[in-house]
């Protein structure tokens, strides 16, 4: 599995690309598969953490990159996480605008966390 995620991180700046956020969520919208039952939550997002760690590219949207990553993996392992994105209201009058992403399992976060000064912007659930 650490090797599976190992190649994902390396194989996702090319999946999602310059793509809208739409078609790069559908990389996470993915069904169990009974080859990852029973992986523990906690177990994946260390590898994630773990394959993302110095990334080459993305690397201004290494939450994102990790989100997505641990979203897919999570949902073949038959959890159901979700997917939360905030925004720092202050960055909005700036030239750049701060966002972060993270992911909720069961109502606690399990891979990356809410950021001090980031408002919670939006919610996805894969259908």
């Amino acid at each position: 599995m650490r090797r599976l995620i190992w190649w994902h991180a390396r194989m996702l700046p090319a999946i999602v690309g310059h793509r809208d956020l739409k078609t790069v969520l559908r990389y996470a919208d993915v069904r169990p598969d009974p080859a990852f039952a029973g992986l523990p939550a906690e177990a994946i997002a260390a590898w994630v953490m773990a394959a993302t760690r110095r990334p080459w590219l993305m690397r201004k949207r290494r939450c994102l990159r990790q989100g997505l990553l641990g979203m897919r993996f999570m949902r073949l392992a038959g959890h159901d996480p979700e997917l939360h994105f905030g925004i720092d209201r202050r960055s909005l009058s700036g030239p750049a605008v701060a966002a972060h992403c993270w992911v909720v399992l069961a109502g606690r976060p399990v891979l990356n966390d809410i950021l001090a000064d980031m408002e919670p912007l939006h919610v996805w659930r894969p259908a």
